[in-house]
């Protein structure tokens, strides 16, 4: 049984900091992509970042592009999130999720797991 299990999360004051962590079980790590995405409220879910599964290959949508870093550990099985600058339009559900292939990808439809999430606020 694959699992993944956001932390991190919070409240913060915008232009503050946060490194989200998602950890995993059930699979290879390291022979897939992982990604971020994020769901304001009454929003629909959106792509934030990818990593291959080698961690040499990103891809970042441009609204966080300069300010949020994905990266991974294929030895603990664990894929991050670092947030900088934060701004409180970024205000949302991030959740993790375990691609179908070892290349990135921005397609929630190439996910085939996902976590529960962690709630990320930002103030102004």
């Amino acid at each position: 049984q694959v699992q993944l299990a956001e932390s991190g999360g919070g409240l913060v004051q915008a232009g503050g900091s946060l490194r989200l962590s998602c950890e995993t079980s059930g699979r290879t790590f390291s022979a897939y992509a992982m990604g971020w995405f994020r769901q304001a409220p009454g929003k629909e879910r959106e792509f934030v970042a990818t990593i291959d599964s080698s961690g040499f290959s990103t891809m970042y949508a441009d609204s966080v592009k300069g300010r949020f870093t994905i990266s991974r550990d294929n030895a603990k099985k664990t894929v991050y999130l670092q947030m900088n600058s934060l701004r409180p339009e970024d205000t949302a559900i991030y959740y993790c999720a375990g691609g179908r292939s070892s290349v990135t990808t921005a397609r929630p439809w190439l996910y085939d797991f996902w976590g529960q999430g962690t709630q990320v606020t930002v103030s102004s």
